[in-house]
C-alpha cells in the first residue's frame, strides 16, 4: 500500500512537472487537496447520517417493545459513551463547533501543534462511535455539529499529509473550509454551510478564500445527494398566501425561542464549569446516572419524545394533521438537550435546538388556533429564533432553515426572527456557549506548555 502510495505521488509530481505556466500549475495544486477532503467528507457524512438515523431507530424499537427497558439502556449508553470520550480522545466530547472554532484560532506557526488534538482521525471514529451510542440510549444529541469536526478534521489531516514540495496551503483556511463542507454535508444546505464559515469560525472577508470553500461546499453536496438523493432534511411544509399581520406573532415566537435558547446554552455552561469541579471518574458516573434516569423517567411517564434528536417532532408537526404540541415539549426538548450535551460524550446541539424552536412555534399557533399554513411559518420561525439563541448566528440559521425547506417566500420572516432572537439573547448573554467552550479549550492546550513533564 506505501509502494503503491509513493508511486501515485511521484507519477502525478512527474506530470505537473511538465505543466509550464507556474500560476495555473500552483493554483491546480492547491485546489487537489480541498476537492478530495470535500469528497471524503461527503462520503463520512451519509455513512454518518445513515448510522445515525438507524440508532434512532434502535432507540425507538426498544422503547416500544419495553419501555421499562430505558431504565437500564440509557444509563449504560450514556456511560459508555461518556468513557469512550474520555478514554480515547477527550477533546471529541459535545457539539465539535468550538473545537473547530478553536482550531481555527490556534492555526498560527506557534500553536498550530495543538490542532492535532482537536481535529484528528482518532477524533473521527470516537466522535461517530459515542454519539450513535448516546442516541441508541435514547440522548437528545445531534449529528450535525460533530460532522462539522469531523469535516474539519479531514481536511486538516489531508493538508497534513501533502509532501514537501507541495505549495503550502493555510491550516486555517484548510480547517475553516472542512466545516462549511461538513454542514454543508450534514444539512444539505450548501448556502448554510457557506454563510456559517463567515459568520460563526471567521471575521475575515469571504474573498480571501471563496474558490475553496465554493468548491468544497459544492464537491460536499453533490457526494452526499448522490447517496441520499436530492433530498431536503425537512422536506416541503405547506406555506400559502404568507400574511404579513403574521409577522406580530412572528416576533413574540422569536423572542421568546430566543431567550430560551440562549438560556439552554447558559445552563449548560454553567453545569460545564461545575463539572471541572470533579476530582475523579466516580463523581462523573453518578452525574451520568442522574441524567440518564432522568431522561428515561420524563420518557416514561411524560412523553417519549424527550428522547433523540427531536426531528421526528418537526416532521410531525410540519406534515401532519397534528399541528399543535402540548405546552411542556419545549421544556422537554430544552431539558433532555441540556442533560445529554453535559455528560461529556460526544453529540451536537443543533438538531435538538431546531425541535426545541419548533415546539415552542407550535404551541403558540394553538394558543391563537392559527391555520396549518401560518402554523408552518411559526413553527420554522421559531427553528430559526432558538438556533440563533444557541449560536448567535441569525444568518446562517435564517439560511439554514429556509434552505432545508426550500421556502423562499419566508425568507424575510425567518431573516426577521433571527434578528429579534439575536437581540433578545444579549439580554440572557453576550456570547454563545461555543465561544465558552472555545476558550476553554484553548486555555487548556495553552496550559500544557506550561507543565513541567517528567523526564
Amino acid at each position: 500500500m506505501i509502494k503503491f502510495y509513493l508511486r501515485i505521488k511521484a507519477f502525478l509530481k512527474r506530470q505537473f512537472d511538465k505543466i509550464h505556466n507556474e500560476g495555473f500549475k500552483i493554483n491546480l495544486l492547491q485546489a487537489i487537496p480541498f476537492w478530495f477532503a470535500s469528497l471524503i467528507t461527503g462520503l463520512v457524512a451519509v455513512f454518518y447520517a445513515q448510522c445515525f438515523a438507524k440508532a434512532e431507530s434502535i432507540s425507538r424499537t426498544i422503547f416500544q417493545y419495553e419501555p421499562l427497558l430505558i431504565f437500564v439502556v440509557t444509563p449504560v449508553c450514556f456511560i459508555v459513551s461518556w468513557w469512550i470520550v474520555n478514554q480515547f480522545a477527550p477533546y471529541s466530547k459535545g457539539s465539535g463547533i468550538p473545537q473547530v472554532m478553536a482550531a481555527v484560532e490556534l492555526a498560527t506557526p506557534k500553536t498550530k501543534d495543538k490542532i492535532k488534538k482537536l481535529l484528528s482521525l482518532r477524533i473521527i471514529a470516537v466522535k461517530i462511535i459515542s454519539s450513535i451510542v448516546m442516541v441508541i440510549g435514547g440522548g437528545a444529541v445531534g449529528r450535525e455539529g460533530p460532522t462539522i469536526q469531523i469535516a474539519g478534521s479531514i481536511f486538516r489531516k489531508t493538508n497534513e499529509l501533502l509532501p514537501a514540495w507541495y505549495p503550502r496551503i493555510s491550516k486555517k483556511n484548510m480547517i475553516m473550509t472542512g466545516a462549511a463542507a461538513g454542514l454543508a454535508a450534514a444539512f444539505n444546505t450548501p448556502l448554510g454551510g457557506i454563510v456559517f464559515a463567515v459568520e460563526e469560525l471567521t471575521k475575515m472577508h469571504i474573498s480571501y478564500f471563496k474558490s475553496a470553500i465554493f468548491t468544497a461546499v459544492i464537491i460536499a453536496g453533490l457526494t452526499a445527494q448522490a447517496f441520499l438523493g436530492s433530498y431536503l432534511y425537512l422536506g416541503y411544509p405547506i406555506v400559502n398566501n404568507v400574511p404579513y399581520t403574521l409577522l406580530f406573532v412572528v416576533v413574540l415566537v422569536a423572542v421568546i425561542a430566543g431567550i430560551l435558547g440562549s438560556s439552554m446554552s447558559k445552563i449548560m455552561w454553567i453545569i460545564i464549569k461545575w463539572k471541572r469541579n470533579f476530582n475523579n471518574d466516580y463523581q462523573h458516573i453518578i452525574y451520568l446516572l442522574v441524567c440518564s434516569l432522568t431522561i428515561a423517567s420524563l420518557a416514561y411517564f411524560i412523553n417519549e419524545s424527550v428522547l433523540g434528536s427531536g426531528k421526528a417532532i418537526l416532521n410531525t408537526t410540519l406534515f401532519t394533521p397534528d399541528k399543535y404540541t402540548h405546552w411542556y415539549m419545549p421544556l422537554l426538548r430544552i431539558i433532555g438537550p441540556v442533560l445529554s450535551f453535559t455528560t461529556g460524550a460526544s453529540g451536537g446541539i443543533f438538531a435538538p435546538g431546531l425541535s426545541a424552536g419548533g415546539c415552542i412555534g407550535s404551541v403558540f399557533s394553538g394558543w391563537f388556533q392559527l391555520s396549518p399554513s401560518d402554523t408552518n411559518i411559526l413553527i420554522l420561525a421559531g427553528m430559526t429564533a432558538f438556533l440563533t439563541g444557541i449560536t448567535r448566528a441569525p444568518f446562517t440559521s435564517a439560511i439554514l432553515v429556509l434552505e432545508m425547506t426550500e421556502r423562499n417566500n419566508l425568507i424575510l420572516h425567518l431573516m426577521l426572527a433571527g434578528m429579534v432572537a439575536g437581540f433578545v439573547s444579549k439580554f440572557v448573554d453576550k456570547h454563545s456557549i461555543y465561544d465558552y467552550i472555545k476558550h476553554q479549550y484553548i486555555e487548556e492546550l495553552k496550559i500544557e506548555d506550561n507543565v513541567v513533564r517528567p523526564i
